[in-house]
């Protein structure tokens, strides 16, 4: 079946990440007095930021639902959003994967739609687009954030948003592109035609080989031979 759109995730997939979506994370929790590591971090990138940071205050530091847990990750959501923002406006190393507008735009060119989506909301996908001038260049035909649908990854809720934006009924015409487990659970459970996992974002290939996916990149131009 011809692939008519492909979602495609930011940070670690399409937009370089030295660790630095890590280490904000880790430096707006700590400003509240919890430390986490990178590896736990880990493990939920790819996810909503506020959800990732309620499942850590309740998973590691058992805090309960509450008034106090809701407080602390809208409070500690804001220091990572403002951090996140203020690092893609202003840090010189940022920066599009390598060969990406080109992918992006022989993807076009063959009449497929170009989707990003992403776990960050969407003041810092736009700081991320305004960086990188790709919304000026015409690069992308839409995108969607987390804070954009009620449910974000794992839940299939952004790819189909971008579904119906464009009238899109069945998704096994949709390839979903992303660097972490809950991109390719995201891609799963819509049910997508093609779900790859790239190998140079956060997880390993020996680690994204234990879920489940379709197929599995060491190079974004692999895509166009995939979606041929």
């Amino acid at each position: 079946m011809q692939t008519k759109m492909v979602v495609f995730d930011m940070a670690g997939t399409t937009v370089e990440d030295s660790d630095n979506v890590h280490q904000s994370f880790m430096d707006a929790m700590k400003a509240k007095g919890y430390e986490v590591t990178r590896d736990e971090v880990n493990k939920v990138m790819g996810y909503p930021k506020p959800f990732a940071i309620e499942s850590m205050l309740e998973e590691k530091f058992h805090l309960p639902a509450g008034e106090e847990r809701t407080r602390l990750t809208h409070e500690i959501h804001d220091i990572f959003l403002n951090d996140m923002v203020n690092f893609y406006s202003t840090d010189p190393g940022v920066k599009g994967k390598p060969n990406v507008e080109g992918i992006f735009t022989e993807l076009r060119n063959r009449g497929v739609k170009v989707v990003i989506d992403t776990g960050f909301s969407r003041p810092i996908a736009d700081a991320i687009f305004n960086r990188l001038g790709w919304k000026d260049k015409g690069l992308y035909d839409y995108s969607v954030t987390s804070d954009e649908v009620e449910r974000g990854r794992p839940y299939p809720d952004m790819i189909l948003k971008a579904m119906s934006h464009y009238g899109l009924t069945d998704s096994k015409e949709v390839a979903k592109i992303g660097d972490t487990p809950s991109d390719l659970m995201e891609g799963m459970s819509a049910n997508c035609g093609h779900v790859i996992g790239v190998t140079w974002g956060a997880y390993r290939r020996d680690q994204l080989e234990k879920e489940k996916y379709t197929h599995l990149i060491d190079d974004l131009s692999e895509i166009l031979t995939l979606l041929n």
